[in-house]
């Protein structure tokens, strides 16, 4: 007798069916300004077509359409008629981004209402947002309105970058993307002044489409400046941006003079592995000036060490400022909160780029928009994917069985490709189950 493992059921309102059906609804409401009695493919399909471009983790817009003679699609993601890779591109080429931009929102909405979000409350009080910028497309000789432009050995150079925001916390692998803000070319003539104006952007999309959510805002040390701070606190967002001894030296000679008399908290700990013992030491000192340029922007500094007992010389040192009142607080939580910022680069814009979903290869570049359109697309697979791995038993049961996202990708297209299914909870089910009993049947 063969014992066969139990299979989970899906996730109300979180499971693959019921998300593509929230996007479905958003996409919907994207203004179409053809003429549509010569439509023949409806906004609402062609952008749920890309969506299955980027979900099935296409490594090209052609190869997916050469997949498209073999992969059965239309049901699963609510698909009337598939367009071709060039009306696809021709028919989203200009669209506005709003819409898509407020489908993150409705994800995060179902996230919210099934009472899972609690995964990703910090401290009892707070929303971690981790914000970074990263490029997605670069060529010599493809360009649009909205590209920038740099000089590359006397030449001119055309790339696309993106600020993204995602929720992280220390203790919860998956992210998931907030808002994912363009940076065009209008930002400015430097990457600091671009990413700030974007990333100024970003902030009042957030604090518009979540009005009552308690955000602590974690950034990297390019961040800790007064303009950005002004900024957060125009947002009202809690911040925890880092802070490194070479770009804020008065910051630290402050720091240093008030731990020499004792104006400080400081907490250690000790922790045993196999191979070494380490210890960590967290200081905490508060209202300090940002800079001396800045003197009136006054901060709270939080600061932490890594040693290593069997080597006293090896030490990671960790910097931050903060605007939240740690003095009656435990301090080593908010360090590792003030690392985990770094789940915006690893977790996320590393992920797209070599784990299937291809952010920098250029899926169509277009006169206008495009680009844009696709990358917000291709975030909404990917959040809807990290949605479905922290919170739907049926999904991990599928990504268990096959023991790698890649590997798992690999099998939705393969079963894709042999059988005709109805709904997503149908098709994760077979995979869980390893086998199908009763197939599907083929068109």
């Amino acid at each position: 007798m063969i014992h066969r493992p139990a299979i989970p059921r899906p996730r109300r309102g979180l499971s693959a069916d019921a998300l593509v059906d929230t996007l479905r609804r958003g996409f919907e409401t994207v203004a179409d300004g053809r003429r549509q009695a010569s439509c023949d493919y409806s906004m609402a399909d062609t952008l749920m077509s890309a969506y299955a471009m980027f979900a099935t983790k296409a490594p090209s817009m052609l190869a997916f359409e050469d997949r498209l003679r073999e992969l059965r699609i239309e049901k699963p993601f609510q698909i009337k008629k598939v367009p071709s890779d060039t009306q696809m591109r021709d028919i989203l080429d200009g669209i506005d981004i709003e819409p898509l931009n407020e489908a993150f929102a409705d994800l995060f909405w179902e996230l919210q209402r099934s009472g899972k979000l609690k995964k990703w409350l910090f401290d009892g009080q707070y929303y971690l947002i981790a914000i970074d910028g990263s490029g997605y497309f670069c060529s010599d000789n493809i360009s649009c309105k909205h590209c920038l432009v740099r000089r590359v050995n006397g030449k001119d150079q055309f790339y696309h970058q993106v600020v993204a925001a995602v929720l992280v916390h220390p203790s919860t692998r998956q992210v998931i993307p907030m808002a994912v803000e363009p940076i065009i070319r209008s930002d400015g003539d430097t990457k600091n002044d671009c990413e700030r104006n974007a990333t100024k952007r970003l902030l009042k999309r957030l604090r518009k489409q979540h009005p009552k959510l308690n955000m602590l805002v974690v950034e990297d040390g390019l961040s800790s400046n007064a303009p950005h701070i002004a900024d957060l606190k125009e947002a009202k967002m809690h911040f925890l941006l880092g802070a490194k001894p070479g770009d804020h030296a008065y910051l630290f000679e402050q720091a240093t003079e008030a731990m020499s008399r004792d104006a400080c908290r400081t907490e250690s700990t000790e922790a045993a592995n196999s191979k070494s013992k380490t210890r960590t030491e967290t200081q905490y000192v508060e209202d300090l000036s940002l800079n001396k340029s800045n003197a009136d922007v006054r901060v709270n500094f939080l600061q932490h060490f890594e040693f290593d007992n069997q080597d006293p010389e090896v030490v990671k040192r960790f910097g931050w400022v903060t605007d939240i009142d740690l003095s009656k607080k435990v301090l080593d939580p908010y360090q590792g909160a003030g690392r985990c910022r770094w789940r915006v680069e690893n977790e996320t814009f590393n992920t797209l780029k070599n784990q299937g979903y291809c952010l920098e290869h250029n899926y169509g570049h277009g006169s206008d928009n495009l680009t844009t359109v696709l990358a917000l697309l291709m975030f909404l697979a990917f959040a809807v994917d990290q949605i479905q791995e922290a919170c739907c038993d049926l999904f991990v049961a599928a990504m268990k069985r096959r023991g790698r996202r890649v590997r798992l990708w690999e099998s939705i297209r393969s079963h894709l490709r042999h059988f005709e299914f109805a709904s997503f909870d149908e098709l994760y089910t077979a995979i869980a189950a390893g086998t199908l009993t009763k197939p599907p049947p083929v068109r």
